[in-house]
């Protein structure tokens, strides 16, 4: 009957598409009935076809049922007598009840029988593809800044990091102790960046007051690793106030403005491979290139249409790239006397960080949602593209190719260099960001860090930063 409904439904609309008209609309009226017959047709093999599951389905079922109610009555025959006396009648009552349920469930309930096996399957299917999970936590925070944080920066080889703050300062932090050992003072602006020099206790900033600035961060017992318990029982209040106590300071080494500087706030700076240049970029469109000895601009880096967001040092090579408002990015080749420059495009929004990587790729995270990987050798397309739910912010690459992002919403995403999502770090009202999360750094080590605890630093306009333990599967 169903389908005789429905057959007459499809031919009635046939019918009204194909009556009236003039003598020239009848090769259409011919090419409507031809097409509704097609369609017609296609309704009815899978019609049929699902006649077909339907009844393969329910053979699946009563199969299962009829098995399980020859073992309930197999079980039932088995079973001794239970005589049951006066006094148990409420008892007795219960297990009858149990038994009418039990026996029900049995004759009508194969279908959910069924359809558990048929999930349980299915869920050993879908876990097979599952990525081991990644243990992930807080392991110390560091609290002091009294204004958003913009980046955090790790020193190799030494226990202590870095945080550049809209409250006019930069800190350094031991990693263990949680502390702040040395506060900057020295600008007059918010300190946008924070790096490190590698081999030397030097330390570059990049400020809202136009200029960037080279300070030393000598810093008495940092590779000390604390006292023993009996030390700490007898340590003075004074020996303790002592300790409590945050240096400060406020004269740079160098200062990198005046005549050829930049206009505007400096957004970010970094050190080249040599360490005897810096890069700086700016929101008057113009990067620099300076001589960290003389303090002089040797090149202007021009093209951008808008305002520089970062700008990034290849580790080992003269190369530079920088990011702007404009979508694009550039990379800038200083190995050959006469400096090179290509242009990547891809995102649609603002470049808002690019970083390089070990082997030679570069990493670009924009405002339109979206991290992209690149070949240095080819800028025509990316080699991989993740895509987020919110902005990104300065992310950061592991020497073994991990790139932790941070968001707007305050979340951070663990990917590999394949678009792999690896994990989410928690956020709960405990534990995480509150606000933006603006910045994330690796713990920077000699040898790349596969299949170990990483360590891995976070800051964001909520003043706090973070340090997070990332314990990885052995797989990845």
């Amino acid at each position: 009957m169903k389908k005789q409904n429905r057959s007459s439904r499809l031919s009635s609309l046939a019918e009204d598409m194909g009556t009236g008209g003039t003598p020239d609309e009848v090769p259409f009226r011919s090419r409507l009935h031809y097409l509704f017959a097609q369609i017609e047709k296609e309704f009815e093999l899978l019609y049929l076809e699902n006649l077909n599951l339907q009844d393969k389905l329910d053979g699946y079922i009563n199969k299962e049922s009829l098995q399980s109610h020859e073992r309930c009555t197999a079980a039932n025959q088995c079973a001794a007598p239970v005589t049951v006396s006066h006094e148990e009648t409420d008892t007795a009552g219960t297990a009858v009840s149990s038994k009418s349920l039990k026996s029900k469930f049995t004759s009508s309930g194969g279908k959910v029988k069924a359809s558990h096996k048929i999930k349980a399957q299915t869920s050993r299917i879908v876990s097979s593809f599952k990525n081991q999970s990644v243990v992930s936590s807080v392991m110390r925070e560091f609290c002091g800044h009294k204004d958003g944080v913009w980046q955090v920066a790790a020193k190799f080889g030494q226990p202590i990091i870095g945080t550049a703050s809209a409250d006019h300062t930069a800190c350094i932090w031991g990693i263990e102790s949680g502390r702040c050992l040395l506060q900057y003072t020295g600008h007059a602006g918010s300190v946008n960046s924070i790096k490190f020099h590698h081999n030397r206790d030097l330390v570059l900033t990049g400020s809202g007051d136009g200029t960037a600035h080279i300070w030393q961060a000598a810093l008495a017992g940092v590779s000390r690793k604390g006292h023993s318990s009996e030390e700490e029982l007898d340590d003075s209040d004074e020996q303790v106030e002592d300790r409590d106590r945050v240096d400060t300071l406020r004269t740079p080494l160098c200062e990198f403005a005046g005549p050829g500087g930049h206009l505007s706030v400096v957004v970010a700076a970094d050190w080249l491979s040599n360490m005897d240049q810096i890069i700086t970029g700016s929101w008057d469109r113009v990067a620099i290139l300076w001589d960290v000895e003389t303090r002089e601009p040797l090149q202007p880096l021009t093209g951008h249409d808008h305002e520089l967001t970062h700008v990034s040092a290849h580790p080992t090579q003269r190369l530079v790239v920088t990011a702007s408002r404009d979508s694009t990015f550039r990379l800038w080749d200083f190995r050959d006397p006469i400096s090179g420059v290509s242009v990547f495009q891809g995102h649609t929004e603002s470049v808002t960080s690019t970083v390089f990587t070990r082997d030679d790729k570069v990493v670009s995270g924009s405002d339109d949602r979206t991290v992209k990987v690149w070949e240095l050798r080819n800028m025509r397309s990316a080699l991989t593209t993740i895509r987020t739910d919110s902005s990104v912010n300065r992310l950061a690459v592991s020497n073994g190719g991990i790139i932790a992002i941070p968001h707007d919403n305050r979340q951070i995403r663990l990917f590999d260099l394949n678009g792999q999502r690896i994990a989410r770090l928690p956020r709960t009202s405990r534990q995480g960001h509150g606000r933006m999360v603006s910045s994330v750094a690796w713990e920077e080590r000699e040898e790349p860090l596969l299949n170990c605890d990483l360590s891995l630093f976070s800051c964001g306009f909520d003043r706090r930063v973070f340090r997070w333990s990332v314990i990885l599967p052995k797989d990845n």
